[in-house]
């Protein structure tokens, strides 16, 4: 049933004043609550000129978070893109007992606050935990340490890559791996060969995610990093600590940092979003 009103919707022959206004208040809130809030960075990173802020981020606080923003966020990067790849092979192409609790376990990172998720480390690892005391014994640092940092970054950041691939390997049809496995073809070859080629794209997509959250994240890190300054603290911790010490020249240098690495990520996301469309519609 095709009504009047769909129709005009369908067309697009909306009134233009309906049009112009809902591109005014798109356009309203978008400089409001997004370009506005990113100029400022900018234009308080470079407040006090180009040689504070160079100096701001050459400081060694500044340089050792970071390396550690980049360490905890390439493992965890890392990590993730091989369990998602396993995760989504297993739910996409094979059936057994236990399929739909592995997939809210991949989300439960999703339902848990970030800050929840840095108890639980220190639930299981702090010298009160329960592998504390062993921990403790054996001269192990997890929590207040790198270690801490970097799981509580995998954690948070564990689903995108899954989550991105598993409903994609769902609808995808099976019969070029059919077609490779009835030519003799081992199941490696047959991954490498033809699944990975189809998932690509959707592959990068997770991955792009997954490095964005990990080098964004504050949440979890900030319960379990302990704030050590120049050892635990990621470029978000640096920065708060920064602000609260009302340095805020430093603190919008060092935002501007991770704004720059928002945007690139914004930018490769939507490069990879059209490189998607085009193989899709290809297809």
């Amino acid at each position: 049933m095709n009504s009047p009103a769909r129709q005009v919707l369908v067309r697009g022959n909306e009134p233009t004043f309906v049009r112009w206004i809902l591109i005014s208040i798109a356009l309203l809130f978008l400089s409001v609550f997004l370009v506005l809030p990113l100029a400022s960075v900018f234009v308080e990173a470079f407040a006090r000129g180009w040689r504070t802020y160079v100096d701001s981020i050459r400081d060694p606080d500044a340089l050792s978070a970071i390396r550690l923003t980049l360490l905890a966020s390439g493992i965890a990067v890392t990590l993730n893109l091989l369990f998602g790849l396993m995760a989504a092979w297993a739910i996409s192409r094979f059936s057994f007992r236990g399929k739909n609790l592995l997939i809210s376990l991949i989300d439960l990172p999703l339902a848990i606050s970030p800050v929840v998720s840095g108890l639980i480390f220190v639930l299981l690892f702090g010298l009160h935990g329960w592998f504390g005391n062993w921990l403790d014994d054996h001269n192990v640092r997890i929590l207040f340490a790198v270690p801490g940092v970097v799981l509580a970054t995998i954690f948070v950041t564990f689903p995108f890559v899954a989550r991105e691939l598993i409903p994609f390997m769902q609808a995808q049809e099976t019969e070029e791996e059919e077609g490779a496995l009835v030519l003799g073809a081992s199941p490696w070859r047959i991954f490498f060969s033809v699944t990975l080629p189809n998932i690509r794209w959707s592959l990068l997509y997770g991955v792009i995610l997954c490095s964005a959250r990990a080098m964004g994240e504050f949440g979890a890190v900030s319960v379990v990093s302990g704030h050590i300054r120049g050892e635990t603290n990621t470029l978000p911790l640096h920065v708060e600590i920064l602000y609260n010490e009302y340095n805020f020249a430093a603190a919008f240098s060092v935002a501007s940092l991770l704004s720059l690495l928002a945007l690139v990520t914004l930018v490769a996301k939507k490069l990879i979003e059209e490189k998607a469309g085009i193989r899709g519609g290809q297809a």
